[in-house]
Formats: structure tokens, C-alpha cells, sequence
């Protein structure tokens, strides 16, 4: 028994032995062929394929950890930023419950449930963005974000336990830490002049950020994963970018190619084909004229292409589900932004179209399958006037926003039938916040918005803004969408009314610290008109306030 006990710790001496020469010689190639008798200027050239493939200058440690030999800790840099916000809104459908269904407050053909439905609640933003220049040509940089809602990690069961997202990882509800940009930027790509390469996950900020946008306002916002070529010169900038917005058959982190279906609900691998033609891209050229004295003129088009099945996700709020299944959707379009003087005007127009699949129609199905013509439209509009010579800097602008509805929108929704366009607005990936009054509640598609905007600085540090807002259906058979852009109250048949109502906001923010640290608070509130009145059955108006404080560097 002592023998086989001597000879069995022996063979587990052999075995991890083994083990450690071969990690050494698969991530520690350089010290591994040191430990060989080579003849001299001789190495061992038949490594593997994969990490010969990759600039591997600092080799994976077997143990102990170093900080690599290209860093320079004067080219690394951070940037962060945190901010809490309180937020209340009441009377969410206007003295209706939500409907548990469909939209925000209805389902279709039928008011909201009764009940005030107010809420309050605090969300906390942490981003942490590490920068390392490895010359001044290149560029790699990561964020981190933490996005959580004070209070909701674990539902019942409190927070004060949990540090993570939940103790149940399986309820949806179970991560708070995620990458907001992960890219490297190379200038002067390729030895040209003004060409550079950003390649990962990153931000779209273009324009005004009415169709792509960072979405700040949101406690994660938008972020794509592609690849983005901008040539500048003095006189114009060109974007040209690809971007994959859904990807169906490969999971998250797989090691390996596409085995299953990487989507939830209803797409399964017999409603689209399990490979890149069933995937989401976006293709955008865009382009900045900065030749013409007082103005920036912006031409663009973009290409927005799901292979999703018409039967999948998502596509349940009808025709106007924002990033519909199943469509072939291009945009032609075009920013101009003057300012002279006291002046200052932008106009921004851009038509949509293509075709699009029908759940419930003849042509239902995976592929090119599309029975409906996209027909769509949209403009928006500023002028504005500073009076720069007074301390207090005022400013003056009117407004007028319009996105197209399509009054077939919810053709698709149970045993609808007779579809045959889909002309609704696609509003892709905007910052709305910015645009159509800070309440939220209108998305830059089927309406039809004037309004009135003042700003001043009393001081240095203080910013004050009133703006009104008149909220209006394009089309009244369509529905109205929030700003989120899904349905926030599907319209009924034969409705008349177009006016949803009268928005009116007030805000107020202090700058401390140079501009590093801000306190914000804001209150605004919705009269309702007739569209509420008859959609969901009540004249009540809606509040809504919130304070934040801001910290950045």
C-alpha cells in the first residue's frame, strides 16, 4: 500500500510538471525557449497560430503579474463622472393605471385602468473612463458604467446584503456594472493625412442628435458596436461607419462560432436563419461642409437593415415599434446650423424609405419577404435670437418639430388586417431629451410640435430655462409615442383628436468648481387636450420634477 501511495503521488508529480512546461511553453514562449539548448541565433519557429497572429509583446504570466514594458504611466489617463437624481412623475396616465399590456397606458381600443399611478424613485450613474495614448496616433480607451436604481437590487428582500445587481442573477435584474466604449482610435490611418480608424464599442453623437445621439439623460445610453472611418480637412468631415446592432446566433462571450438562436421571446431557430443574414447593421455616411462662412451643413444617409423574422422581436406594438424586425430602411437627410451675429437658425430634414415585413400579412415570413412600402418624413426647425451684449445673456427661439405617422400603424396588432405602408417615422437612436420638452413624452415620431424656448444666465455659474411645448398627433389614427419611442397610448379607431396636450417646463442649474460639479432641478407639467380625453377617458393633467447633482473630471 506504501508503494502505491508513493507511486501515485509520484504520477501526480509528473502530471503537474507537464502541466507547467506546457503553460510555459503556450504563454510564456520567450522564457520557455530560454530554457532550451538551441544552436546559437536559432529559435523555435513553429509556434501556434493564434497568438502568432496577435501583437503579443507582453507575454501572459504563468504566476506572478508585471506591469508591461510598453507602459508609460504619463501617457494614461482617466476620466469619470457620477450623478443621483431623485425624479417624480404623477398621475403617469393622467389618473389611469397602466394596462399591464401593450403600451405605456392602454391597450388597444380601450381607456387605462383607474388609478393615479405616481411614482418617485433615485438612479445613480458611475462612469469611469480609462484612456492610454500609445503615440500620439493611437488611442485605447475603455468606460465602465454603473447604472442602478437605489433600492432595486433585490425587490422585497431589500438591498443592504446585496452589492450586486441581485441575489437571484436569473430575475433580469441581476447586473449594474457594464462597458459603455471599449475602442482604439488610430490617426492618420495608414500613413493619411487625416484619416483615422475608431474600431470597438463606442458613442454616435451627430448633428443635433435627433436621429443618433449620446442619450445622456437616460442613466446608461446608447452605445454600438462597429467601426467608424472619418476623414478631416480644414473644409469638410466624413463619417463612414458599420455598425452590428443585433447579433441573432452568436451569445455573448461564446467562445466559438453560433451554435443557438441569441434572442428571447418568440424568435427561435425555426423563424429566421441561424447565420448573418438574420443580423441588424447600420450603415452611415455622414458628412460636415465647414467651408461656407456662418454655417455647418450637414448631408447624410444611413442604412438601417433587420433580417428578423416578422414573426420575432421586436415588433409588438404594431407598424411603429421602434427597430422593427424584418425592414430595409434608408435615410437620406440633411443639418444646416447658421449663426450670425445675435442669430442663430437650424434646419434638419430627412425622408425615409424601403420596405418592411408583416407579421399577419400574405408575405409573412424570414427574409426579403417584405409586403410594405416605407414611405417617411421629418423636419425640425430653430430659430433663435441672444442678446450677447446684456450680462444676462438671454435667448429667444422658436420651434417647430414634425415626424410622420401612418394611420395603418396597428394593422398588424391581433386579427388586423388591410396593411400595406408602414410610414411612421423611424426615430433610431436619439437624445429626445434635448428636443421636445423635458417631461419625455413625445418621441420625434406622428407628431406635430411648436413651441417656445427662454434662456438666461444670471450669473456666471446659473442657468435658467422656460420652454412650451404644444404636443400634437401628425396622424390621428396612429399612435402617440414616448419618448422612448414605444407606444405610450395606442389610438382608437375613429379617433378625431390630434391634441394631446400643452407642455410647459422650468429648470434651473448651478455650476460649481469651474464647471466640474452641478446641481440641476426642473419641474414641469402637462395639461392634457382633447387626444387624452378621448383615447383614455380623462382631462387630468401630469407632473413631473426631478434634482440631480453631477460631479465630472
Amino acid at each position: 500500500m506504501r508503494t502505491i501511495r508513493q507511486t501515485g503521488w509520484a504520477g501526480m508529480a509528473t502530471f503537474f510538471s507537464a502541466a507547467v512546461m506546457a503553460a510555459g511553453m503556450s504563454f510564456m514562449t520567450a522564457p520557455a525557449q530560454a530554457a532550451f539548448e538551441l544552436p546559437e541565433g536559432e529559435k523555435i519557429t513553429n509556434l501556434p497560430a493564434i497568438p502568432r497572429a496577435i501583437p503579443q509583446k507582453e507575454a501572459y504570466e504563468i504566476y506572478d503579474p508585471k506591469i508591461g514594458k510598453n507602459f508609460d504611466l504619463k501617457n494614461f489617463w482617466i476620466r469619470a463622472d457620477l450623478r443621483v437624481r431623485p425624479e417624480m412623475r404623477n398621475n403617469i396616465c393622467f389618473g389611469g393605471g397602466p394596462s399591464g399590456a401593450s403600451g405605456a397606458c392602454n391597450q388597444p381600443n380601450s381607456n387605462a385602468n383607474a388609478g393615479k399611478q405616481n411614482d418617485f424613485y433615485a438612479q445613480q450613474m458611475t462612469r469611469l473612463g480609462i484612456g492610454y495614448d500609445l503615440s500620439p496616433d493611437v488611442n485605447f480607451y475603455m468606460e465602465l458604467i454603473d447604472s442602478r436604481v437605489w433600492g432595486a437590487n433585490t425587490g422585497v428582500a431589500g438591498d443592504a446584503l446585496s452589492h450586486t445587481g441581485s441575489a437571484n442573477l436569473t430575475n433580469g435584474n441581476g447586473g449594474t456594472l457594464g462597458v459603455r466604449a471599449a475602442y482604439m482610435l488610430v490617426r492618420n490611418f495608414a500613413g493619411v493625412q487625416g484619416l483615422s480608424v475608431k474600431a470597438g464599442r463606442q458613442y454616435l453623437s451627430l448633428g443635433s442628435q435627433s436621429l443618433f445621439g449620446t442619450f445622456d439623460w437616460a442613466n446608461t445610453g446608447f452605445s454600438h458596436d462597429g467601426i467608424m472611418l472619418q476623414y478631416n480637412t480644414k473644409s469638410f468631415e466624413s463619417y463612414l461607419g458599420w455598425f452590428r446592432e443585433q447579433e441573432t446566433d452568436l451569445a455573448q462571450g461564446a467562445p466559438t462560432g453560433g451554435t443557438a438562436p441569441n434572442q428571447n421571446g418568440a424568435v427561435t431557430a425555426s423563424t429566421f436563419n441561424q447565420n448573418a443574414n438574420s443580423d441588424a447593421n447600420l450603415f452611415l455616411f455622414y458628412n460636415q461642409i465647414k467651408s461656407v462662412p456662418g454655417f455647418l451643413i450637414e448631408p447624410y444617409y444611413f442604412l438601417y437593415k433587420s433580417n428578423l423574422a416578422s414573426a420575432g422581436q421586436p415588433a409588438g406594438q404594431g407598424l411603429g415599434t421602434a427597430k422593427h424586425v424584418n425592414q430595409t430602411r434608408h435615410a437620406i437627410g440633411n443639418r444646416i446650423e447658421m449663426r450670425k451675429g445675435n442669430f442663430d437658425a437650424s434646419n434638419e430634414t430627412v425622408y425615409q424609405f424601403g420596405a418592411m415585413g408583416d407579421a399577419n400579412g400574405p408575405n409573412a415570413g424570414y427574409g426579403d419577404q417584405k409586403n410594405l412600402h416605407i414611405s417617411a418624413w421629418a423636419t425640425r426647425n430653430w430659430i433663435g435670437y441672444t442678446h450677447y451684449q446684456s450680462s444676462w445673456k438671454p435667448r429667444l427661439a422658436f420651434n417647430f418639430d414634425y415626424a410622420s405617422g401612418d394611420g395603418r400603424s396597428n394593422c398588424t396588432i391581433g386579427s388586423g388586417t388591410g396593411c400595406k405602408t408602414a410610414n411612421t417615422f423611424e426615430n433610431m437612436f436619439p437624445t429626445n431629451h434635448i428636443h421636445m420638452g423635458y417631461m419625455d413624452v413625445q418621441a420625434w415620431k406622428n407628431m406635430m410640435s411648436p413651441s417656445i424656448n427662454f434662456q438666461a444666465r444670471p450669473t456666471k455659474d446659473d442657468h435658467i430655462e422656460l420652454w412650451y411645448t404644444d404636443l400634437n398627433l401628425a396622424s390621428r389614427h396612429d399612435n402617440w409615442y414616448r419618448g422612448s419611442q414605444g407606444v405610450y397610448v395606442f389610438t382608437k379607431n375613429g379617433n378625431t383628436k390630434s391634441h394631446i396636450g400643452d407642455e410647459i417646463d422650468a429648470a434651473w442649474t448651478h455650476m460649481f468648481m469651474d464647471g466640474k460639479l452641478a446641481f440641476q432641478a426642473a419641474y414641469g407639467h402637462l395639461f392634457s387636450g382633447g387626444y387624452i380625453a378621448q383615447n383614455l377617458g380623462t382631462s387630468k393633467g401630469q407632473d413631473w420634477a426631478y434634482a440631480q447633482l453631477w460631479v465630472n473630471f
